[in-house]
């Protein structure tokens, strides 16, 4: 049979289960965007920007079952798309990247886009391939997905010259795709999960830290909680992975860096089990907590492993398995038969309650106070909602003071922290569930980099809300400015009317202008986006108080400073409040 390498890449999509791709057609894929029309299966988006369009691929990737792909150009479309292929790298998320190539028939050079793509990627994926035949085609795009999901997940590149997706060519064997079965356990992990039990159940106060890869063992983790008696806490991107309704939840982060509840409850821990993180810089709160020596880690990267934190157990597998393998062990524990956690619970709860209080006693004045905003959020969005965040202080407002009750209902760029994030991821999370509400939250400055997408949400009838903590300020780097320089250099921004943008996009607006306004706020704007309207909620927040998270990397990164400098800055600090 003949068969064009568009029909061929369309096809190898299909049997990997990609239903929507992000991207814009250009003259090296316009043939691949016809085939991905005649699909029953992919619905092909145009973006307004390829940075926008890998955001919302990673956000797709996230939130369902489905891998999130691109079909871009090359050359500006790859560098253009960068941003949004290396979050999805740095925080282990699953992407295809087809992008069109130049002709590899051709005998002219200086050809349109051409440069070594490849090279290009090299640092920000997993891997990159470049198809010579159609021969080609079907497989590389199966070994390209396999690749992406396996181990650590990540995005893989596959470039497709444009003679091949014209051109038709003898194919010996249209294969469907065959996933991979899953392994069972070796014997020598089983016998180190045993021990873990054992560790586990001889602690005294035992404590678990949950990151992304603890995402889907969800359920067995929080059998594993409540089994060891163990206060939850969760990394950035692993807010989700432990519901923040569940008593024994403790917060987000560890050390000088969280909130009360997960920092009283790491200060006396003296076995830590932490489930799919890296402890990366943002998990940490750059890097100020200290973990006791009965460490026991688990994480499907092994490379992980005593990076940061001597592990005394270091368990390589997938977090689903291994947590329930470790949950049925602990089973086998009398000491743990009646195990009580209405203390540590309590404990939990009074912690929680003294921070919020402390959040309500803070006088906003006319602006909004951040945690009433989160308490009627709460409040009114099911618990099946999405949480969709940016990059910056709104990130730890959301982490300390949003409770999320779902697994996947909270994505946020964490490793790579890009802002422009949450507007396409938004978008796309709402176009993969449009009978669920999804909710942004997002800073003035990280929304005005990626807010012509909402006209790619009205085009399609995508209705999001897309909450703006409205302060005229990059807030989160003009406080870190204002105690050591007592200046704000480029972190105040132009004034822009929000409604205009609506205006231009066709999205609907509403102003929150003080705490009496977010009760009805809120509400018209969910009712709109129940009616597939998306809506700009603009916030006139109030950032004066810092965050637990805030507070402590200061605190953290100060005393790590060597003596001359940490003088320098306070000395210049003080020296221009006085004189300024």
């Amino acid at each position: 049979m003949k068969k064009t390498a568009a029909w061929l890449a369309k096809y190898a999509l299909e049997q990997v289960g990609v239903e929507y791709t992000f991207g814009i057609p250009g003259v090296h894929n316009t043939e691949l965007y016809d085939e991905l029309n005649n699909s029953d299966l992919i619905t092909p988006y145009l973006v307004m920007h390829e940075g926008h369009g890998g955001f919302m691929a990673d956000a797709i990737s996230r939130t369902t079952d489905a891998i999130g792909a691109m079909v871009i150009v090359p050359a500006a479309g790859v560098t253009h798309a960068a941003s949004g292929i290396a979050e999805a790298y740095l925080d282990g998320i699953p992407m295809l990247v087809i992008s069109g190539g130049i002709r590899n028939d051709s005998k002219f050079n200086y050809q349109l886009h051409q440069l070594d793509q490849l090279k290009l990627v090299e640092g920000i994926t997993k891997a990159a391939f470049r198809v010579d035949t159609h021969e080609q085609v079907i497989d590389t795009i199966y070994k390209a997905y396999n690749i992406a999901i396996s181990g650590e997940p990540g995005p893989v590149f596959v470039e497709i010259p444009v003679n091949l997706q014209l051109d038709k060519a003898q194919i010996t064997e249209i294969k469907p795709y065959q996933p991979a079965e899953q392994q069972p356990l070796t014997t020598k992990t089983i016998a180190q999960i045993k021990a873990a039990a054992q560790l586990l159940a001889e602690a005294d106060n035992p404590v678990i830290f949950a990151g992304w890869g603890a995402l889907k063992a969800s359920a067995a983790l929080v059998s594993i909680a409540e089994q060891i008696g163990a206060a939850v806490s969760t990394t950035l991107q692993g807010i989700s992975a432990f519901p923040a309704n569940h008593p024994l939840h403790a917060g987000f982060s560890f050390g000088p860096a969280a909130a009360p509840a997960a920092q009283n409850a790491f200060a006396k821990a003296d076995c830590v089990l932490a489930i799919g993180t890296r402890f990366a810089e943002i998990a940490t709160g750059s890097f100020g907590g200290t973990l006791p020596e009965n460490l026991i880690h688990i994480d499907i990267n092994p490379d992980v492993f005593d990076c940061n934190f001597n592990t005394k157990l270091a368990i390589t597998g997938d977090a689903t398995q291994v947590c329930a393998q470790l949950s049925e062990e602990l089973e086998k524990f009398d000491s743990l038969s009646s195990q009580n956690n209405s203390a540590l619970s309590a404990q939990l709860a009074q912690d929680k309650q003294a921070h919020r209080q402390d959040w309500y006693n803070h006088d906003s004045k006319a602006r909004v106070n951040p945690a009433l905003y989160f308490d009627e959020l709460r409040k009114q969005l099911s618990d099946d909602g999405f949480v969709v965040v940016d990059d910056g202080n709104h990130t730890f407002l959301t982490a300390e003071l949003m409770p999320i009750h779902n697994a996947r209902g909270f994505i946020s760029p964490t490793d790579f922290n890009c802002m422009g994030y949450a507007v396409p991821a938004a978008i796309a999370t709402k176009l993969a569930a449009p009978d669920k509400e999804v909710v942004a939250v997002v800073g003035d400055g990280a929304f005005m980099m990626t807010c012509m997408e909402l006209a790619t949400a009205v085009a399609n009838n995508i209705g999001c809300i897309i909450g703006v903590f409205n302060d005229g300020e990059l807030s989160q780097i003009s406080q870190a400015q204002q105690i050591p320089y007592n200046r704000k250099t480029c972190t105040v921004l132009p004034q822009t009317k929000l409604q205009g943008i609506a205006t231009a996009t066709g999205a609907e607006y509403i102003r929150i202008q003080g705490n009496d306004d977010i009760k009805a706020g809120i509400s018209k704007a969910r009712t709109l986006s129940a009616n597939n309207k998306p809506v700009i909620l603009d916030i006139n927040i109030d950032y004066s108080k810092p965050t637990s998270f805030t507070q402590g990397i200061v605190k953290t990164n100060l005393k790590r400073m060597p003596l001359p400098t940490k003088m320098r800055l306070v000395g210049r600090a003080i020296y221009r409040k006085i004189t300024d």
